[in-house]
């Protein structure tokens, strides 16, 4: 495989947040519709604004997507998404939140909102990637998912998943 070396390509850097709302046997998911990309069931989230730490951009994006304020963030793991063509590193900041307060958004801006009982999470269309780390988010400990992608082939190159702790 031909890929560039990281001396020839500069490194961006994306910073990401997502944040799992539970509420005793149910979770918060928003439904995105086609047209936002990424389509089907995801937690909220979003960019990480500079100057902003992880934990307010994570508390800012679930009320910009829920109406709802988060506290007592739980730190579940990290999912990396790497593109050595481009030089992109994609970092996606997971966290929990059992604590929230305030009432549903009726137009909320990335698609409706949904309590998934966790029992039917498995009927619930989700992207491949957002399936595969659902369940870190209620296991003890911390998670981190590494991806390298191929642009050129459109292919993973390779994918490590730890448990930590």
């Amino acid at each position: 495989m031909n890929t560039p070396t990281t001396a020839a390509i500069p490194i961006t850097y994306e910073l990401m947040t997502m944040c799992m709302i539970r509420d005793h046997d149910q979770v918060l998911l928003i439904n995105r519709p086609d047209s936002k990309g990424f389509p089907g069931f995801i937690a909220p989230g979003g960019k990480v604004e500079y100057p902003e730490s992880l934990t307010e951009a994570t508390i800012r994006e679930v009320y910009e997507e829920t109406g709802l304020t988060v506290s007592e963030l739980v730190f579940k793991g990290i999912d990396e998404f790497m593109v050595p063509q481009t030089g992109l590193r994609y970092m996606v900041f997971n966290y929990l939140a059992t604590r929230f307060e305030g009432e549903l958004l009726t137009d909320p801006p990335e698609g409706e909102l949904h309590w998934v009982s966790l029992d039917k999470i498995e009927e619930v269309p989700m992207q491949p990637w957002f399936r595969r780390r659902f369940p870190f988010f209620f296991e003890l400990g911390t998670f981190e998912i590494s991806i390298v992608w191929d642009e050129e082939r459109q292919e993973t190159i390779s994918e490590k998943i730890k448990q930590l702790g």
